[in-house]
């Protein structure tokens, strides 16, 4: 006697988890089938376990400092910071409104960074009290000192504390927005 079965044609005369041809086709019984779905499932968990590594490492790449412009105008941005060769600031920045910008990529190599931006829509400026040197077109300049007498502008910068984070997220916001901190 022949059965129908989802697994395939079954003859109870089979033993279970043995191959049965049928027609020059190979079937499997139930039992095999299970197996099937044993090894199935094996293989994604190992997959899964050699995916994890990969994941954390891709992760990691994405330790950056970023600006979100959370304002209705175009910002510029400048920022200034501290590494190996001494003291620099970079701009400008473009960033639409409501839009992200990488401002450096990679690791952060410094606790404290320093910005300075410039609303192009509706005036005014995100500035502090740390002085640092600007230029009216595109730059990166090294040292914050002599500013004016090396031809650039002395800029007033605010200071942006990142603890021991290795990436990190600022915000702009539009005046008397809540600002969340970071």
């Amino acid at each position: 006697m022949i059965e129908t079965h989802p697994f395939g044609t079954i003859n109870p005369f089979v033993t279970k988890g043995s191959d049965l041809t049928v027609a020059s086709k190979t079937m499997r019984t139930p039992a095999n089938g299970a197996g099937r779905v044993r090894r199935q499932l094996i293989r994604l968990l190992f997959s899964f376990i050699l995916a994890v590594p990969l994941l954390a490492a891709g992760t990691a790449a994405h330790a950056d400092l970023k600006l979100c412009n959370t304002t209705t105008s175009r910002v510029g941005v400048a920022i200034g910071y501290k590494d190996k060769e001494g003291w620099a600031t970079e701009g400008w920045w473009n960033v639409a409104a409501h839009t992200c910008e990488t401002l450096l990529k990679g690791v952060l190599i410094a606790r404290y960074y320093y910005l300075h931006a410039v609303d192009y829509d509706r005036g005014g400026e995100w500035a502090g009290s740390v002085s640092m040197c600007t230029d009216d077109k595109a730059f990166t300049i090294r040292d914050t000192k002599n500013c004016v007498k090396r031809g650039y502008k002395q800029t007033g910068f605010f200071e942006v504390d990142t603890g021991e984070e290795r990436d990190w997220t600022i915000r702009l916001t539009d005046p008397g927005a809540e600002d969340d901190g970071q």
